[in-house]
């Protein structure tokens, strides 16, 4: 702040010819040093910058695998298809194996897994193409099925078929399968 005072005695020695030096506009200089003055109301301010992060561990998750339902039917003496659906979400570039068990049905295989009812059990397998051609396992590098993360959901279908096969009494059966996501 600039503050410029002048005193009477100042200007009454300029305007008799001092030796001080003349103020060529007192009430310009005096304006001026008002102005300079700090404006009543406004603050002052100080800042300060501060860093905000967050560290991204390679990470996957299985978000959700839906029920596959092949219906209700009679004999069986056709091929039943059904799909069911497997979310996993992985962070960005984060390679990853998805594989799928025999199933809880004692006896079964990963190439014939079997739901058990009231009857006996019924033979069924699981694919990773449409076509139904390529097994889905729990063997990585062989028939387990393999991703890179996005960091978004990617949903992968699995392909279920009931070949036709000798019809066991009536009734529900099933079969509890193992998603598991290895990265």
């Amino acid at each position: 702040m600039l503050v410029l005072i002048v005193s009477e005695k100042q200007l009454k020695e300029q305007q008799e010819g001092s030796e001080m030096p003349p103020l060529k506009k007192p009430l310009s200089a005096l304006a001026v040093a008002v102005t300079m003055m700090p404006t009543p109301g406004l603050s002052q301010t100080s800042t300060a910058n501060f860093n905000v992060q967050i560290t991204i561990q390679a990470e996957c998750q299985i978000n959700s695998a839906t029920n596959m339902d092949f219906g209700t039917n009679g004999v069986i003496d056709a091929a039943i298809d059904a799909t069911s659906a497997i979310a996993v979400q992985c962070t960005d570039g984060v390679p990853y194996d998805i594989s799928l068990n025999a199933g809880a049905t004692t006896g079964g295989t990963t190439a014939a897994r079997l739901m058990e009812g009231p009857g006996g059990t019924i033979s069924y397998s699981l694919y990773s193409d449409a076509q139904r051609t390529i097994l889905w396992g729990d063997t990585p590098d062989a028939n387990t099925v393999p991703g890179t993360g996005t960091g978004g959901q990617q949903t992968f279908t699995v392909y279920g078929r009931v070949p036709p096969q000798d019809t066991p009494g009536a009734g529900l059966y099933d079969d509890t399968v193992t998603a598991t996501l290895t990265y």
